[in-house]
């Protein structure tokens, strides 16, 4: 692990994400790029050349302050740390700078939302996690460690899933003592019999070419995949789960929903979600 973006906005949640990567960082002798996505106001792109230079230029001086006092923590000493700030907020930038920096992961600091906040409510954290090719940690709270000594991996076990998978694994014995990759076995249609699940297993271990003896593999049945991780993880004492996304957008992402978002949401756990 060698680059680690994080984005922030300055927020408790953000300093959440920011002492995280400083742990990873020491463990692994990463370096952090701390990105900072500027809001500036749609009235900004109706004005003249020179007022809107004069704006932008204020707002960076603004900014900037805000990052100098931002970084200035104890446990960033000795680091790697690069301030980067992009003049538009959009999320899909997150993306792109972690493909262009190679970054082996991002980190994001999140409050969740609760089933009230509305259909049409995103929280940038969820935007982030579903462009993202890059894996996303995403924090709620103040890391009390950086030392995973359990990670429950969701996983349908499909075909299409194993380059996935193996790239979550990569990642995860890095970070994590343990890794339990979990199906969630569900009611009505996608219900499967012991014998099934066993068969689905075994085909996907084959087609993987995976070491079942190198694997921790388990199975859980619940009404729904996120309440299955989360009831899980809570059994078994995870320090953290972990789940694959699709990446659904538009209409697809409307109708279709997305697990990995909702486990985002509501999980108090540590989460780390893998692009498809």
């Amino acid at each position: 692990m060698k680059k680690i973006i994080i984005p922030v906005d300055f927020s408790q949640h953000s300093e959440y994400a920011l002492e995280t990567g400083a742990a990873l960082a020491k463990q692994h002798n990463a370096e952090l790029i701390v990105m900072h996505m500027l809001e500036l106001s749609e009235s900004i792109f109706s004005t003249s050349g020179s007022e809107k230079s004069e704006e932008t230029a204020f707002m960076l001086m603004v900014t900037n302050k805000e990052f100098e006092k931002f970084l200035d923590k104890p446990y960033l000493e000795g680091l790697s740390v690069t301030p980067l700030i992009k003049h538009h907020k959009v999320l899909k930038e997150v993306s792109e700078v972690a493909s262009y920096e190679k970054a082996d992961l991002v980190i994001m600091g999140s409050r969740g939302h609760s089933d009230h906040d509305g259909v049409f409510t995103g929280s940038n954290t969820e935007k982030v996690v579903r462009y993202s090719d890059t894996p996303v940690l995403v924090v709620k709270s103040k890391p009390s460690s950086v030392n995973f000594n359990n990670v429950v991996l969701s996983c349908d076990f499909n075909e299409e899933s194993i380059p996935a998978v193996k790239n979550a694994l990569d990642t995860l014995n890095k970070l994590a003592s343990k890794v339990t990759l979990l199906h969630v076995n569900l009611p009505n249609l996608s219900f499967l019999s012991t014998d099934e699940i066993n068969e689905k297993v075994a085909d996907f271990l084959k087609l993987s070419q995976l070491d079942e003896k190198e694997l921790n593999i388990a199975y859980a049945s619940d009404h729904m995949v996120e309440d299955g991780v989360l009831n899980y993880a809570k059994r078994e004492d995870a320090d953290a789960v972990s789940i694959i996304t699709h990446g659904r957008t538009g209409l697809s992402h409307f109708f279709g929903g997305s697990i990995s978002e909702d486990l985002v949401n509501h999980s108090k756990l540590p989460v780390i979600t893998f692009k498809l």
